[in-house]
């Protein structure tokens, strides 16, 4: 795969990625869900914004330099450690909704990161370059995705560690 393909592939999944978290923001019932996946859509647009700009920048000039990624989602440890702090909130009124929504757009973060570590493996070094930043942002917000899942379920695990013996054993 070229950089030039990867960058549209690239913008594929981004689109996808973001369609998810933009039409089911106001289909969460929880505000603080809402809030976090109208964070992740905008995040999704700013990849999309930011990968157009690469892909024209490839076209005109022939490379493309890996410039700043910013992202609005903490690492996935900081968002560790503020889950704990407040694991105990979970106000759904929906949870049920809620959570196919939460395992829809974990499912398509999963998708997603897999193909930057990917690009990030297989384009020669200008194209890791590129998406190398991708695979940290994505790991953030599989992170976040992923707490979101674990307290609305409260079964126990945090994060994929287990934190609770529910049965009380």
């Amino acid at each position: 795969m070229t950089v030039e393909q990867a960058i549209i592939t690239a913008i594929q999944y981004e689109s996808r990625v973001h369609k998810a978290y933009a039409d089911q923001v106001s289909w969460i019932s929880d505000p603080a869900g809402r809030r976090i996946f109208q964070t992740l859509a905008d995040e999704e647009q700013s990849h999309l914004d930011y990968l157009h700009h690469k892909l024209e920048q490839l076209k005109q000039t022939g490379n493309v330099p890996a410039d700043t990624l910013p992202t609005a989602i903490p690492a996935p440890k900081q968002i560790e450690a503020a889950g704990k702090k407040m694991q105990q909130h979970v106000a759904s009124a929906d949870p049920t909704n809620d959570l196919q929504m939460l395992s829809n757009a974990l499912e398509l973060e999963l998708k997603t990161s897999a193909f930057y570590e990917d690009m990030v493996r297989l384009l020669p070094a200008e194209g890791q370059k590129l998406f190398k930043r991708f695979v940290e942002i994505e790991q953030g917000h599989v992170a976040i995705v992923q707490a979101e899942i674990d307290s609305l379920t409260q079964n126990g695990y945090w994060f994929d560690c287990f934190e609770a013996d529910l049965d009380g054993v």
